[in-house]
């Protein structure tokens, strides 16, 4: 039975995702941060699961979890690493709380690389183990930024950056490295973000954060389930030569447009136009 660990399970994709691979007969190894998260998750996906407790922005509690894996493997490597864990925080660049911004960085990018570098060697580099394939999870924010995301896609551009030189770095020990950039995802954090007070009263922005929970509707509306994705993951793992950047997203054919085809400035004029609705 092959193996993959896959960051963030608690919710969302990282649990969708760990349900693709047991479902399709993978013994599934899964990071959350609490012993209440790992209790619940481990009752949710069965035998085959086993959870990890750490912070990705931890070191020693990674290392901690690298060794307990190593333990578990009896000396077999891992065939996947998924890094899924990461943090959503966004906002007006003008007055975003740059410590907020230090976090996300911290999660989804200096976290991601701490993840990949610590469990290298159990996918096969500078080892005897057979090679393994990396999937990020990026985002469609990584390739195009819209107003007011541009913290979490600032994040998201640095994670697509990692994975192409990481990709060119391990291709002579055989490991390969797949991006999944996914639009709106039906999850929680809808229903966070409709909570989330107007942080921006007395700026330019007040207006257009009054009205936030419309745009937060219209996305949700929209949103694909996260078992798409996590299917995804599993089909580009068992590709032999499988794609390097796979976009899923709703209305996928915009999305390819704003990312290869559009023009800047068209963009620019298309976001705009959103943003006005919101400061009416």
């Amino acid at each position: 039975m092959k193996s993959v660990l896959i960051t963030g399970v608690s919710s969302g994709i990282g649990f969708a995702t760990a349900q693709s691979f047991l479902t399709n007969g993978y013994r599934v190894f899964g990071s959350v941060r609490s012993e209440a998260d790992a209790q619940k998750v481990s009752g949710q996906l069965g035998e085959h699961f086993q959870a990890l407790i750490f912070d990705i922005t931890d070191e020693m509690a990674v290392q901690k979890a690298k060794r307990s894996l190593e333990t578990a493997l009896n000396g077999e490597g891992l065939a996947c690493l998924v890094n899924n864990a990461g943090v959503s925080i966004n906002g007006p660049l003008a007055y975003v709380d740059l410590d907020k911004v230090d976090f996300q960085i911290k999660v989804n990018v200096i976290g991601l690389l701490r993840v990949t570098q610590i469990f290298l060697p159990l996918l096969g580099f500078n080892t005897a183990h057979a090679p393994g394939k990396i999937i990020n999870i990026s985002s469609g924010s990584g390739r195009v930024t819209r107003p007011f995301m541009g913290p979490y896609s600032a994040s998201k551009h640095a994670v697509e950056a990692i994975s192409d030189g990481l990709r060119r770095e391990l291709m002579d020990f055989g490991i390969d490295v797949v991006i999944i950039e996914p639009g709106p995802i039906r999850s929680e954090i809808w229903t966070k973000a409709r909570e989330t007070e107007n942080e921006y009263r007395g700026t330019p922005y007040e207006k257009i954060y009054d009205n936030m929970n419309k745009a937060v509707d219209g996305m949700e509306g929209i949103a694909i389930p996260a078992k798409e994705v996590g299917d995804l993951i599993v089909k580009a793992l068992e590709k032999k030569s499988p794609k390097t950047r796979y976009l899923i997203a709703p209305k996928r054919w915009l999305f390819w447009l704003a990312i290869n085809v559009f023009p800047d400035r068209f963009l620019d004029k298309m976001f705009k136009k959103q943003t006005d609705k919101l400061n009416q």
